[in-house]
């Protein structure tokens, strides 16, 4: 019988998550700006810089407890529902505005994050520009 895991569970799934998707961002070239930027509406997850882009990354882990191909349900990355982009938008508009101001490029990407505790591995799908306004 499955249980819904509880908020704790959750937030430390979602930490190890992020974890994750710092590493592979940095290893990628990308410079760490910022961790869990908070307004009171929302939060944004990693934001980053790479080739003087800055990234607004979204962190969706998704945990596969069992092998086969039809463990897990669903993709992380259909977590982000157009209320959820909104706030993303309107929080990364604002960092943009007070640390940025004028004009510079920015995009809002999604990191999935899959991890499957049989084989010990974490999947990684990472979609760039996934958020627009």
């Amino acid at each position: 019988m499955m249980t819904e895991p509880n908020q704790d569970n959750r937030k430390s799934l979602g930490f190890f998550g992020e974890n994750i998707a710092k590493r592979f961002l940095e290893s990628r070239g990308y410079e760490i700006l910022a961790r869990n930027y908070q307004k009171p509406w929302g939060e944004i997850d990693i934001i980053a810089k790479k080739e003087g882009v800055i990234v607004f990354c979204e962190v969706k882990t998704n945990s596969k407890k069992f092998p086969g191909p039809s463990a897990g349900g669903f993709n992380p990355e259909v977590r982000v529902n157009p209320m959820k982009a909104r706030h993303i938008i309107r929080t990364a508009d604002l960092f943009m505005k007070s640390r940025y101001p004028g004009e510079r490029e920015w995009r809002i990407d999604i990191i999935a994050i899959t991890l499957d505790s049989f084989d010990k591995k974490a999947g990684i799908k990472h979609f760039k520009n996934a958020v627009t306004g």
